[in-house]
């Protein structure tokens, strides 16, 4: 019987990339309750896009090339900052950038160890934030998209691996 918390690479190539949506959902469940103490319980299918006005996003590069992305509000950011902190959500304010930057980027590191030998050959670029809701995102990915839409303390949450070969 196959774990979740792992893929070898060869199983992926011979059936897709159909298991990889639920490997994401549970890298960011993982990185949630141990970086933050908080729960991430499934979202709808889909949200509205209004209010998501924080975008982070991670390169991956090696056997693995493509772009993460985590979306969310910016009172969701200041929430994980001051959870990551340990501080009042009121002091944690100018530290959400390099909050919701450092939490994308450990949900690209937990996923990509999860796939057997995916681990040492891809690498992660330094995270990049993007604030505000007026812009379009068009990464050169040709594998499409995979998109986990996520509640975190009542609040949307969008993690998504766009992949390109």
């Amino acid at each position: 019987m196959r774990s979740m918390n792992t893929i070898k690479p060869n199983h992926v190539a011979s059936e897709g990339r159909e298991l990889w949506g639920p490997l994401l959902g549970l890298a960011a469940r993982e990185v949630f309750e141990s970086m933050l103490g908080s729960p991430l319980n499934p979202g709808p299918e889909s949200f509205a896009e209004e209010g998501l006005d924080i975008t982070a996003m991670v390169g991956l590069a090696g056997r693995l090339c493509g772009i993460m992305t985590l979306r969310c509000a910016t009172e969701s950011a200041i929430t994980m900052a001051a959870k990551m902190l340990g501080v009042d959500a009121r002091a944690a304010g100018p530290e959400m950038r390099d909050a919701i930057g450092e939490v994308c980027n450990m949900i690209a590191g937990n996923f990509k160890n999860k796939i057997t030998g995916m681990g040492d050959g891809c690498m992660l670029s330094v995270p990049t934030v993007i604030t505000g809701a007026n812009y379009s995102l068009h990464a050169l990915a040709d594998s499409g998209k995979i998109e986990v839409n996520l509640d975190f303390e009542g609040l949307p949450l969008i993690v998504a691996l766009e992949v390109h070969n």
